[in-house]
């Protein structure tokens, strides 16, 4: 590994978060195309990207303000799985999974980003 962003364990899980959302909602109906499944896939695929750009960045302010972004973007596939359930794309068992891994997330984010000075 040679981007200090690859050994951060809330990369290496918001990249395995987006990779089984991408999965789950190849599975939605083809009109979903250009709503649901794309709206999902950017905001899970954002979650991973806004970590490994902010760790990059030239201060712990600025990493701060990028995790905050991960943040939103996981906040938004929430809010996407939560449409998916009610469309019945994915049932209520897929739903707890994919919603206690966000959640699981989201307090490892909120902890790390506590953490930066």
């Amino acid at each position: 590994m040679k981007f200090k962003f690859e050994k951060l364990t809330i990369w290496q899980k918001a990249m395995d978060f987006g990779e089984e959302l991408f999965e789950m909602s190849s599975r939605f109906p083809k009109e979903e195309k250009y709503n649901l499944i794309s709206q999902i896939r950017k905001a899970s695929d954002s979650i991973a990207l806004n970590i490994s750009e902010g760790s990059i960045g030239q201060s712990n302010l600025e990493f701060k303000r990028f995790l905050g972004y991960a943040i939103r973007s996981l906040a938004e596939v929430v809010t996407c799985l939560h449409k998916s359930k009610r469309r019945k794309y994915i049932n209520e068992s897929d739903f707890k999974i994919l919603y206690d891994e966000a959640f699981y997330l989201m307090n490892m984010m909120n902890s790390f980003k506590s953490k930066i000075k």
